[in-house]
């Protein structure tokens, strides 16, 4: 990452809610394990693939008003 203030520090000041992390060549891989590590502790939903992208972009799309969900955890005790 170069410069400030860049997308780590974007999201430790609360502008960013989602991460679509994908990454090309050495430098952007570096770059990704902080920029994963700081949306997990910050609780910012990530993802790393353009079919994870596409899914959450369906999703918002969808006209679905009351979200409900499981976890993976929840899924495998049943």
């Amino acid at each position: 990452m170069e410069g400030r203030p860049h997308v780590v520090d974007e999201m430790l000041n609360g502008n960013i809610h989602l991460v679509i992390n994908t990454t090309e060549g050495k430098q952007s891989i570096n770059d990704s394990a902080s920029i994963r590590q700081t949306a997990l502790q910050n609780k910012i939903f990530c993802t790393t693939t353009m079919f994870g992208a596409l899914a959450i972009v369906e999703a918002l799309n969808s006209l679905e008003s009351d979200w409900s969900y499981l976890s993976l955890q929840e899924i495998n005790k049943k």
